[in-house]
């Protein structure tokens, strides 16, 4: 299981006028006893340059930072990634791979199993949490091979978008957490560290424990919900139908409900802002919480000159009417919207174990369920909320975060991202926050700024 550094592939790639020439070390394991075999492994791409002498940015051989995106969605399994063309998003869109190895970083591209894998004999193999197991391994493998991998193991850099993006949170506030050492253990990951130096996250979809009770907190004043179903095909690229209605009865009756608890959970946070003031929300879900995201979102409209007088739910001075912002965002998912009382959303899948697809992990929704879900076990549920270890003393959180949330992103509550970051800084951490404007669900779309971020890091 040592890195072997002879064997790879010179590759050659040309994309709207970019020429790049990288090294390519494919397809490597990285555990010794792995549960899905053609997912378990790892590909190292380098910039060829670096292996005639020459610098990129000013880094090296050694000295350039490894940049480690996952391709996540939706929990499901992710392969390993070429530099290219993205496989989701606008058709011609290049990849972060192929800007980071034109940008100069070593880029390392992990599989990682998701819900839906199964092996041979028909049980599920890639339930929480393996999908944060095989991230943390495959650091590890990288430390674990420090003197002879490419690129400097003292500066990695996650990214992931969406249930990726969780990740990449996850990764950023567990690093060597006991909870996760049998798992490990299992699919025998080098006993080294899984420690990474900066974490970046796009519309994180985290903290699921709580994230009904703050989409319902955001968006309980829209009855109207529109979204676009996916369905992936033949060749693999998904496709997309609309899908329009009204909340039912019961859905207002399960939202205003859950609403109501959100103000209980935050106020026991103990959150406060950039200031040392608390971050607050009275019963009717009013309160310096709301400032604090108002002055948020008016940083963002200020940043792409937007005309903050033609908003009318945002003022100059930041206060947000949080009603008429969602109103103009729109709702997109029925409460409840991740753990759904029939428990059959994505998430229930996650947290299903080797021979039951879906559960519940909210007594919420378990309580309120039609479809006889079980509850899952909540210690698994608590290993993907990075909110149960960013003060934990058993973990390490890394000292750099960056996180962005789309403005227009309907997916997930403002609030859940806001938690996150207000909890890094306020524990210490060097989080960059924005909630970029007329940005919906979506990530890798600023990667001049974040390379700009990498790079005043890391130099």
């Amino acid at each position: 299981m040592q890195f072997n550094s002879e064997n790879y592939t010179i590759k050659e790639i040309t994309l709207n006028g970019n020429t790049l020439t990288y090294r390519a070390f494919n397809d490597i394991p990285y555990v010794m006893n792995p549960i899905n075999p053609e997912f378990q492994k790892l590909s190292i791409y380098v910039p060829e340059n670096y292996y005639h002498d020459k610098s990129i940015n000013s880094y090296t051989l050694k000295t350039a930072p490894i940049f480690m995106p996952n391709g996540v969605g939706g929990y499901m399994p992710s392969e390993i990634e070429e530099p290219g063309y993205a496989r989701f998003g606008k058709p011609g869109t290049i990849n972060s791979l192929f800007w980071a190895l034109h940008h100069g970083y070593v880029v390392v591209s992990p599989a990682i199993r998701g819900r839906s894998q199964k092996n041979e004999a028909g049980k599920f193999t890639g339930k929480a949490p393996a999908c944060l197991v095989d991230y943390k391994a495959a650091v590890r493998y990288l430390h674990a091979n420090a003197h002879l991998v490419p690129g400097d193991t003292n500066k990695i850099i996650t990214n992931g978008t969406s249930a990726g993006g969780a990740l990449s949170s996850l990764m950023a506030t567990t690093i060597d957490h006991p909870d996760f050492e049998p798992f490990l253990e299992e699919i025998e990951a080098f006993n080294s560290t899984d420690k990474i130096f900066a974490a970046s996250c796009y519309c994180p979809i985290t903290n699921l424990e709580h994230a009904d009770m703050a989409y319902e907190w955001q968006f309980n004043s829209v009855p109207h919900y529109s979204r676009k179903k996916m369905v992936m095909t033949d060749g693999g690229r998904p496709s997309f139908s609309a899908e329009d209605g009204e909340l039912t009865e019961l859905q207002f009756a399960l939202s205003g409900q859950l609403k109501a608890l959100f103000p209980d959970y935050l106020n026991n946070l103990h959150l406060m802002d950039s200031n040392g003031d608390p971050l607050l929300l009275d019963a009717d879900g009013k309160g310096s919480f709301v400032d604090y995201l108002g002055k948020l979102l008016l940083a963002s409209a200020k940043k792409e000159n937007v005309d903050v007088a033609s908003i009318p739910w945002l003022d100059e001075s930041g206060k947000l009417d949080i009603d008429g912002f969602a109103c103009d965002i729109t709702r997109m998912k029925t409460p409840p919207a991740f753990d759904d009382i029939t428990g059959h959303s994505p998430e229930n899948d996650l947290f299903g174990d080797q021979t039951i697809s879906c559960k519940h992990f909210t007594t919420f929704s378990y309580e309120h369920s039609t479809g006889g879900v079980e509850l899952a076990d909540m210690d698994v549920v608590k290993m993907l909320n990075p909110m149960h270890y960013i003060d934990d003393e058993k973990a390490t959180t890394t000292q750099h975060i960056r996180i962005r949330h789309g403005q227009r992103d309907r997916d997930t509550s403002l609030a859940i991202s806001a938690i996150l970051a207000a909890k890094l800084r306020q524990s210490g951490a060097d989080v960059d926050y924005q909630s970029p404007w007329g940005v919906e669900h979506a990530g890798d779309y600023d990667l001049e700024e974040l390379f700009d971020w990498i790079d005043r890091i890391s130099k």
